[in-house]
């Protein structure tokens, strides 16, 4: 973002929010999600981007990432009447032969999903709580800046297993399973933990409410509902008042 001369981290948050809440209108595949944001953030690292026409890269970056993942993905009209008829299809597809030129067609990228269900799956037991809340936690990480500059789809995927653990009190947190797995031990991933169990604590409250909404839905567990991991939420204040 440091490269941008009329962009900023919060002006991302609020793109990426969107994003999330129409991946959600339009049901989505997660996939598309994640190489949506993929897209959008690679793009930004090779080209400067004028703040008018950074909500159209969100866009076509969706709609690459869709053609991409979907077996159905949305039609350009779609992207156009739920932007509000904010830009014209022709400037969508110019704007995605643009990203896809300046990204060489290289879209077989390893996002937080792939490693997200395989962690999951080692994160035993598995089932429908903990990856809800895996992907919750992930979700919130996706919209800050700060977190996605800071650790790699990876470390991201298993602090978001290792935040998810925490918050539903699972013993140990970290196993020797996800350790071998992962390939990362536990001190290494609380820094990035915490972020996310702050993120969680104060989701209710943000000017940002998609990934909230999303789950909030009791189709999702409504994971969002759950109290935030007190043990890491207890080294962030402690970290904060000294």
């Amino acid at each position: 973002m440091n490269s941008q001369p009329e962009l900023n981290a919060k002006m991302r948050g609020i793109l990426i929010d969107w994003l999330i809440e129409v991946h959600r209108k339009f049901n989505m595949m997660p996939e598309s999600l994640y190489l949506t944001i993929n897209i959008v953030d690679r793009y930004l690292s090779v080209s400067k981007v004028a703040r008018r026409e950074f909500q159209l890269v969100g866009m076509s970056a969706m709609l690459i990432a869709c053609k991409y993942e979907e077996i159905w993905p949305p039609e350009v009209n779609d992207l156009i009447a739920i932007s509000d008829n904010a830009y014209s299809g022709e400037q969508i597809l110019v704007m995605e032969k643009a990203i896809l030129g300046q990204l060489g067609w290289y879209l077989t990228v390893p996002t937080p999903y792939v490693f997200l269900v395989r962690y999951t799956k080692a994160s035993i037991p598995s089932d429908d709580e903990m990856e809800n809340m895996v992907f919750f936690l992930t979700d919130l990480g996706l919209i800050h800046y700060s977190v996605i500059i800071a650790n790699n789809p990876s470390k991201l995927a298993a602090a978001a297993v290792y935040a998810a653990r925490s918050t539903l009190n699972k013993t140990p947190v970290w196993t020797e399973t996800l350790k071998h797995h992962t390939g990362y031990y536990e001190e290494e991933l609380r820094e990035c933990a915490k972020m996310l169990v702050s993120f969680h604590a104060s989701a209710n409250e943000a000017k940002l409410k998609a990934v909230y909404r999303k789950y909030v839905n009791p189709e999702r567990g409504a994971v969002a509902l759950f109290p935030p991991a007190r043990s890491l939420l207890a080294e962030v204040v402690d970290g904060a008042s000294s």
